[in-house]
């Protein structure tokens, strides 16, 4: 009996709806739908970065305010100096960091910019191994430490396109 009812119901629907063909997309369609993110929209992309930046200093709040212990913000020291030496020495840029450029003050910045970096990673380290923090704690601080390097990453590519 459902049977019957079921093909009752489809013989109702003209074939017309069953055979008429979809419009189809063009590829240039497609494309705009599928990576709004890759319009080179200035607006967008800052967005995107304060929203990186943003979930790297929360996750950096998250691991001191869930384990009760505000130790592991000492790394947001490091998050500070990191940029230090590319401010005083680079001129503002992040240029000289991928260059084979030498001299002293340029070699210093390099050092400092690379110990900075690794003090952002040694310091949680430091800080289990000494039994100040949890394990968990430590994990959150390097994922906010990822985020942070990745919202850097991407704001050296953006910095070098000419469409800022």
């Amino acid at each position: 009996m459902l049977r019957s009812l079921l093909d009752h119901d489809i013989m109702r629907i003209p074939l017309d709806t069953y055979s008429s063909p979809r419009p189809r997309a063009s590829a240039s369609a497609l494309v705009e739908l599928t990576s709004p993110l890759d319009q080179n929209k200035p607006l967008t992309k800052l967005a995107g970065l304060a929203f990186m930046f943003s979930a790297s200093i929360l996750l950096q709040i998250l691991a001191c305010a869930i384990y009760n212990n505000w130790w592991p913000m000492l790394t947001a020291v490091m998050y500070v100096l990191v940029p230090m030496p590319c401010m005083f020495f680079g001129g503002g840029s992040t240029n000289f960091l991928m260059s084979r450029d030498g001299g002293g003050w340029i070699d210093a910045a390099k050092f400092l910019t690379g110990a900075s970096a690794i003090g952002s990673i040694a310091i949680p380290a430091i800080l289990r191994h000494a039994n100040l923090i949890e394990t968990g704690a430590m994990f959150i601080e390097f994922t906010s430490f990822f985020i942070l390097v990745c919202t850097v990453l991407c704001f050296h590519r953006a910095s070098l396109e000419d469409d800022w």
